[in-house]
């Protein structure tokens, strides 16, 4: 095996890497003897790396010499293990204090050897869900299927007692219906919904159980997200889509998401930071796909956000326009960070006219210079923002046609926080800012390829669940690192201090 292979520095390194006490907390003292947690890790880490099921993991570490040989140097009879011991040590890890130890661990290690420094770059990329998309009619008839589920028998026979429709609700799938009948359509729609609201007063104000509650609350969302009642009392499906809608009962935190405006997608986002120099992953998040790319940045940040020691050296982070928002700015700005994110241009105008960046803005004067040179004073508002309105002014103006077409003339808005938001453009214009950035932040680029490599639980995610895709992304991080790791020479002195060649 090549020097550099992440299969060489498991074996020579995992009994340090994952040593089996650093999972004691996971098992109790008694009872039968368990496959070593050790051996578990690396096992996770290969799969994780290769894209592999759990039945294909475990068939890998059975007759696969690489895997037997990183995870410790076993003889090749080794016995292997059955795939629930993967599905029981995700949920063991679940549960526990420190679900996300695998990872701390391996980042601990590189810290350890110097090769992550106070440089960042962050970005995000599209994790596919790993359920299909339902229509509102299959919604609405799951989530009454769920709640009559985990309804205890009493509650279920109630619950029952109050349904309507011809429907036993026990087999999953879409009701029959002429679908090419309009009024058969609004007759199902609205029979469904009769039966969910029948439910729902049945719950209302009972003291359940805590899946009984969800499941309720599922219904009722299902419900009010996708359906309008009409003037003849006619429950039907609603002309409009609620900004958070959920789009599947199977997996009810996924969210219909966009990276760019013409390409959307179904399921999460999965967020990394990374260290541009060794390109390590430094830190993970896993949002909703409806969620800004800004929103979880100060916690992918909170490592450079701390304050620091006068010796220690700048951060700098970098990011694309989507994470030019004034707040995150102000913010790295407030804790002594070089803020090296695009920040967005104000909305264009009309095409052909002027933009906002045509006008001289003098927020400590109150007054903005259009490029005809007239003077109007800024009107702020309780939010902070300020608008102007040239008004009477623009109707004898020479430019106007390369202006306004408004009859009342231009107005501007500005953001409450346009000072900030001007002065980071005017650094953006920099060739020696322009020449950074192109030298920086592309490497993210290349590593969320890495980590998009494989399809099987990669872009396509394996788990259902924010907070179980969030834990496998950061096992996904892991091993991409450890791979990194392998590359940059890490071992191990005999003190244990870890090093990179």
């Amino acid at each position: 095996m090549p020097e550099k292979s992440i299969y060489r520095l498991l074996a020579r390194e995992c009994h340090r890497l994952f040593a089996d006490e650093d999972f004691a907390d996971l098992f109790e003292d008694v009872g039968r003897r368990s496959i070593p947690p050790r051996i578990v890790a690396v096992v996770m880490v290969l799969q994780r790396l290769q894209g592999l099921s759990d039945r294909e993991a475990v068939d890998a570490f059975a007759f696969d010499l690489r895997w037997k040989y990183a995870a410790g140097a076993l003889e090749f009879d080794h016995r292997g293990f059955v795939h629930t011991v993967l599905v029981d040590m995700r949920a063991r890890l679940r549960e526990s204090a420190r679900p996300e130890r695998i990872f701390e661990r391996v980042l601990e290690v590189a810290r350890q050897a110097g090769v992550v420094g106070r440089r960042r770059v962050l970005d995000s990329t599209a994790l596919y869900d790993a359920v299909a998309t339902q229509d509102t009619v299959t919604m609405i008839r799951s989530s009454i299927r769920s709640l009559l589920r985990v309804s205890p028998e009493g509650l279920r026979a109630e619950l029952r007692g109050a349904l309507k429709r011809e429907d036993d609700y026990a087999s999953a799938g879409k009701p029959a219906c002429d679908w090419e009948d309009a009024a058969a359509r609004d007759a199902l729609v609205d029979a469904l919904a009769r039966d969910a609201r029948a439910v729902l007063e049945i719950l209302d104000g009972k003291f359940v159980a805590e899946a009984v509650r969800e499941a309720g609350e599922l219904v009722a969302t299902v419900v009010g997200q996708d359906l309008q009642r009409r003037d003849d009392g006619v429950f039907v499906i609603a002309r409009r889509v609620s900004p958070d809608r959920v789009i599947s009962t199977v997996d009810p935190e996924a969210r219909h998401g966009h990276k760019t405006a013409a390409r959307g997608f179904d399921g999460y986002k999965g967020h990394v930071a990374i260290d541009p120099d060794s390109e390590i992953v430094v830190a993970t998040q896993v949002t909703a796909g409806n969620v800004g790319d800004a929103s979880p940045a100060e916690t992918l940040l909170k490592d450079v956000l701390e304050p620091v020691e006068p010796q220690e050296q700048k951060a700098e982070v970098f990011g694309d326009a989507s994470y030019g928002t004034a707040d995150l700015v102000e913010r790295l700005q407030e804790a002594g960070v070089e803020a090296n994110v695009k920040v967005q241009r104000p909305s264009p105008p009309r095409k052909g006219l002027f933009s906002q960046e045509a006008f001289v803005i003098d927020p400590r004067a109150g007054t903005a210079t259009c490029p005809n040179g007239v003077v109007a004073p800024l009107q702020r508002s309780e939010d902070g923002s300020s608008a102007v309105a040239f008004g009477r002014a623009c109707s004898r103006c020479p430019l106007r046609d390369q202006c306004t077409r408004s009859p009342s003339g231009r107005t501007l808005k500005l953001h409450p926080k346009h000072e900030l938001l001007q002065r980071a453009r005017a650094d953006q214009r920099e060739p020696a800012w322009s020449a950074l950035y192109r030298r920086t932040r592309p490497k993210v680029e290349r590593k969320i390829a890495h980590l998009m490599k494989r399809r099987h639980g990669g872009r396509r995610v394996r788990m259902r669940g924010r907070l179980k895709v969030a834990h496998d992304f950061s096992l996904l991080a892991a091993a991409i690192n450890l791979a990194r790791l392998a590359i940059l020479g890490l071992t191990f002195a005999s003190d244990g201090v870890p090093s990179t060649s």
